[in-house]
């Protein structure tokens, strides 16, 4: 019998897709897989390319939303806590004024990702300066902006999972 392998990324979700994910990593096929169904990587590599996309983002979906201030990618930012990217926001008196300071940070091991997972990443930020928690509003806004969320935030994290094996 195979032992299968620790699922860090997936160890959540229910025990099908966790099976699932460990016969592809057992059989060597996940990263198959994955090129199969996402096969291009997307080209924004540079922080300002990636300020323009998430603002592009934020306003076609969240225009009512703070202004966002900062955006950046970080090679030293770990995939800890199943975190896959970061968010901030600040608020400040200047005055008479509240002024907002919203931010994302992408770890830069995304800059080698397909498009649909650097956007699930981008949603999820985006829909925390809305909804703080993750609750069903937060889901429904994430999946307002993005439809195939929920089917994109697990192929990142099997994408995370193959990256972590020794298969990649």
């Amino acid at each position: 019998m195979t032992t299968l392998p620790v699922l860090k990324y997936i160890a959540h979700y229910p025990e099908h897709i966790q099976t699932q994910a460990a016969e592809l990593i057992s059989d060597g096929r996940l990263g198959g897989y994955l090129d199969k169904k996402y096969p291009t990587k997307h080209q924004i590599q540079s922080d300002k390319a990636l300020y323009q996309y998430i603002n592009e983002i934020r306003n076609q979906y969240m225009r009512k939303s703070g202004s966002l201030t900062q955006v950046s990618y970080n090679s030293k930012l770990a995939v800890l806590n199943q975190a896959l990217g970061i968010h901030t926001y600040q608020s400040r008196v200047q005055g008479s004024k509240l002024k907002a300071h919203n931010s994302i940070t992408v770890a830069s091991l995304f800059k080698e990702a397909p498009p649909e997972f650097l956007r699930m990443i981008v949603v999820h930020e985006l829909a925390h300066f809305k909804e703080k928690e993750h609750d069903k509003a937060f889901y429904q806004l994430c999946c307002h902006m993005e439809p195939d969320y929920h089917q994109f935030e697990l192929d990142t994290r099997l994408w995370l999972q193959w990256r972590d094996s020794s298969l990649f």
